[in-house]
């Protein structure tokens, strides 16, 4: 038996909240919804992956998805959750933003006329006069119920930062979009995590007392690790969609990397792959979970989505490369920049490798040996690598050859130690 989209967002464990009555029902039929993102960074990141594949389920159901990017809310700051207050973003810190967010978007989405609808809420936002405002709007508000929602009264309890009447009434102006969208589009669905639920709720309330309108609201779970790890985040930080801030070979490393128990679900939440196809991978993985057969075909598919086959396919070799015993000389110049750019660099010049660089030197001016002495021994004990081979003599000169893609030598103390020779141009 065919499941309906309702059922299926609840078998992949992407249903938390829904409005009391007709969420369900109103799936059955074409629909408008969205959520919106708020350009307070110069990308997404994998934390904003679950509602964006959430639009896109919604397209490929149907139905019309608007991704909103909040170029008005972003003036303001979503106090949700937040132990003090957002700074202020300058506008045009907000539009280059916004745009990125918007180029983004674009890799999940179908924009074309009459499908997906990009919309931004300084379209409308930016130009409300206060008065109009408050009158038509601000007199649905009770202040009462605003200060008692968990997300302003942990601020109130506060007292080094409270909260701003800037960011007090961020709701006001995020409830006021859904109004708009109805108006506009016909939107009758908002979706967004689990903490936006007040927001949600309040929008909702907004149009049915201005239009005399039913509309509803869902809200997915806030993913949290089985390990106890802030989901989204690595050891660099956040992991970005964007590949200037977090390379394609680090956002592949992040999902090939979560833990066996976390695979599976994050198959669930972040690809189109069926659930039965999830099912027959998760009996294969836990057959073999040392092929880490779920985390392959998560970091493939969702370094595809985001990044393309070609990013993806430089990911997965220059994982093979480090990780399956592979010869480092496969490796082009930009493979190496990938997977080693977190790691600290040194320049050398051209003409000292021409020279020859004696290791030892090189060693201790990286700071992966505090002296000669110390990379001797280190060296006599097998615990230092040049671009992954094991070394021994101490009279071991690096040379030109040694620089992969003519670039750079990979230099290694220990298991996770590494340091990167950048050959000057």
């Amino acid at each position: 038996m065919k499941l309906s989209l309702f059922e299926e967002w609840q078998r992949r464990g992407l249903v938390h909240q829904a409005t009391e009555t007709g969420v369900a029902e109103a799936l059955e039929s074409p629909l408008v919804a969205y959520i919106g993102f708020d350009p307070t960074a110069p990308s997404l990141h994998v934390g904003s992956l679950l509602p964006v594949m959430m639009l896109r389920r919604l397209q490929r159901a149907g139905h019309r998805p608007i991704a909103m990017v909040g170029g008005g809310t972003g003036m303001v700051g979503d106090p949700s959750f937040r132990d003090d207050e957002r700074p202020l973003l300058d506008t045009e810190t907000l539009s280059f933003n916004s745009r990125a967010l918007k180029r983004q978007l674009e890799r999940f989405l179908d924009f074309s006329p009459g499908e997906a609808v990009l919309a931004d809420n300084a379209e409308w936002l930016d130009k409300l006069h206060l008065i109009g405002f408050l009158r038509e709007v601000g007199k649905h508000f009770s202040v009462n119920a605003m200060i008692a929602r968990e997300s302003v009264k942990r601020r109130l309890t506060t007292r080094e930062h409270g909260i701003s009447y800037t960011e007090f009434s961020y709701s006001l102006l995020q409830a006021y979009d859904y109004v708009e969208l109805y108006d506009r589009y016909g939107c009758t669905l908002q979706l967004g995590g689990s903490d936006q639920w007040g927001n949600i709720v309040t929008g909702a309330d907004l149009v049915r007392r201005m239009r005399d309108a039913e509309v509803h609201g869902l809200t997915s779970p806030l993913i949290t690790r089985a390990d106890g790890k802030k989901f989204g985040k690595s050891e660099a930080g956040n992991v970005w969609l964007d590949a200037e801030l977090t390379t394609p070979f680090e956002f592949y490393q992040y999902w090939i990397n979560v833990p066996d128990d976390d695979a599976v679900p994050m198959l669930r939440y972040f690809t189109t792959l069926s659930l039965d196809e999830i099912d027959e991978l998760a009996r294969a993985a836990a057959e073999r979970p040392e092929e880490r057969l779920a985390q392959r075909r998560l970091a493939e598919l969702v370094t595809q989505r985001v990044h393309g086959a070609e990013a993806r396919r430089r990911a997965e070799h220059t994982t093979e490369i480090l990780f399956g015993g592979g010869d480092l000389a496969e490796l082009d110049a930009a493979e190496v920049e990938d997977a080693f750019r977190s790691s600290p660099a040194t320049e050398v010049g051209r003409e000292e490798l021409e020279g020859g660089l004696p290791l030892l030197d090189a060693l201790v001016r990286t700071g992966l040996a505090p002296s000669k002495g110390r990379g001797r021994t280190d060296l006599a004990g097998g615990a230092i690598t040049v671009n992954h081979r094991r070394e021994t003599d101490p009279h071991r000169r690096l040379t030109l050859a040694d620089a992969v893609g003519g670039r750079y030598v990979v230099l290694r103390r220990g298991k996770k130690t590494y340091h990167l020779l950048s050959v000057s141009r």
